[in-house]
């Protein structure tokens, strides 16, 4: 991902104060240095000081096809040397009104006795004095934009500028995106119906449509070597509870490799799954022994959605991308006593995310589904989670986000993944205020406290955010 960094000032200051310049660059490129820690490619065009270099710095931007562009106020500078750079890029915009420490220190300030000096010391304090004339000429011409303002010094500002800059991965991340359809929706399961072109348009997703007949193809083409080395990667991932039986170890094995390479060919990111048929059929050999792996490609990046539910796939990829899981979670039951709400799925889920050994188990039947075969059962690691979901309301797609935690106690022994969830606004409250939002009933959960990263990935796909606690 490409970032784009560049600095304003007047070219005016350079003749009247010796210096000046070649210290605000090095402000600039330390905010670039720093940027590139947080994983960015920086293009730094450096800092602009007229029209006629700001053209050429947009330019320079535009051909590097950035993602997002910082916009440093190093010192007053004019509004006609930004809007040029602003309207040819139309990419997303933000400010950085970061001053060089907190607080001038104005003793030893005043105590320079030469007015010109103060001048130029001043000047290089002074990145407030343009943000309100960027906003004003912004907010005439129609262009966003957000604001980052503090100082070098301040961890605040360089938490908000990874932020940004992790909003932006993610917003490339799914425009670049791949997403699998597979089979057909749970029939009835109205919440779940998705519109992809609204996927498309809200995201830049690719939405490819693959076919169980492809999937079966691999799957009669599976060796005993691959069998026996995915057995392998399951008893390395999972605890193989001593009930799996061989037959249904093999079965899973095979659909897994098959599935590897179905992702493989159609270069899939994501996936969303589900299939009936007739009883008996020969597909439902295969849809009954996916859980295993798709739980693998789950927590190796690439997200799996059972019964067909495009929406939480989206909203998985997007955990995932921020680089905290992303687990196929539905509502189960809420415990009054102790004020939490239980949330968990038969599968896929998100190993990576477990609290401790993440366990593959025999399940005698798939409520609601066909057949038997394996399960997987944990628990979501202990502590701060973020619940997403991606909803498709009557006029728009948006982003429904809430924070809580994954506690201790005791869950459901199903053959399922289950956590207990607490919430700061209690649970009533909780599912009141989430479900009053219009959801379908899955949710992805990620470990980790991300709303305000959530809040800016809405920004940079121009899509609203609700955020319930």
């Amino acid at each position: 991902m490409k970032v784009g960094l560049f600095g304003i000032g007047l070219d005016t200051y350079w003749p009247q104060f010796e210096g000046l310049l070649q210290r605000l660059e090095g402000y600039q490129n330390q905010i670039a240095d720093k940027m590139n820690e947080f994983g960015a490619e920086v293009v730094n065009v450096g800092l602009i000081d007229s029209p006629v270099k700001a053209r050429e710095a947009a330019d320079n931007l535009k051909k590097n096809d950035v993602d997002i562009v910082f916009l440093y106020v190093s010192t007053y500078a004019l509004s006609s040397t930004v809007l040029p750079v602003v309207q040819k890029l139309k990419c997303p915009i933000v400010i950085l009104n970061i001053q060089p420490v907190a607080a001038i220190d104005y003793e030893n300030f005043n105590k320079m006795g030469d007015r010109g000096l103060m001048t130029g010391e001043w000047l290089a304090h002074c990145q407030a004095c343009s943000a309100p004339e960027i906003a004003n000429v912004f907010n005439r011409s129609g262009l966003d934009y957000e604001f980052v303002t503090g100082y070098l010094g301040e961890q605040a500002v360089w938490d908000e500028i990874q932020d940004w800059i992790d909003a932006a991965h993610v917003a490339s991340v799914m425009n670049n995106n791949r997403l699998g359809v597979l089979g057909h929706y749970y029939c009835g399961m109205l919440d779940v119906y998705s519109d992809l072109t609204k996927q498309s348009a809200a995201f830049g997703t690719h939405i490819e449509v693959v076919e169980m007949c492809e999937v079966k193809k691999y799957r009669d083409e599976v060796t005993e070597i691959e069998i026996t080395e995915k057995i392998q990667e399951f008893y390395n991932t999972f605890e193989v509870v001593a009930e799996c039986e061989e037959a249904e170890l093999i079965r899973a094995a095979k659909t897994s490799v098959a599935l590897d390479k179905l992702i493989e060919t159609h270069n899939l990111g994501s996936l969303a799954y589900y299939y009936e048929g007739e009883s008996g059929n020969e597909y439902e050999n295969i849809v009954t022994s996916v859980i295993a792996g798709n739980t693998l490609l789950t927590g190796k990046n690439v997200p799996v959605a059972g019964e067909y539910e495009v929406k939480n796939a989206q909203a998985m990829k997007i955990m995932d991308a921020f680089g905290i899981g992303g687990s196929f979670s539905e509502f189960y039951a809420m415990d009054f006593n102790d004020d939490i709400v239980m949330l968990g799925h038969d599968g896929p889920a998100h190993f990576a995310i477990a609290e401790g050994k993440v366990q593959l188990v025999p399940l005698p039947v798939y409520h609601g589904k066909p057949g038997k075969g394996l399960s997987i059962q944990m628990t979501v690691k202990h502590g701060p989670v973020t619940l997403l979901s991606v909803v498709e309301g009557k006029d728009e797609v948006f982003l429904l986000v809430a924070e809580g935690a994954s506690v201790e106690g005791p869950t459901l022994q199903i053959g399922n993944t289950n956590s207990r969830y607490r919430f700061s606004i209690g649970a009533r409250a909780f599912m009141n205020e989430w479900s009053k939002q219009g959801p379908a009933h899955h949710c992805a959960i990620g470990v980790g406290h991300i709303a305000n990263k959530i809040e800016k990935l809405g920004k940079l796909l121009n899509l609203k955010v609700v955020k319930i606690c």
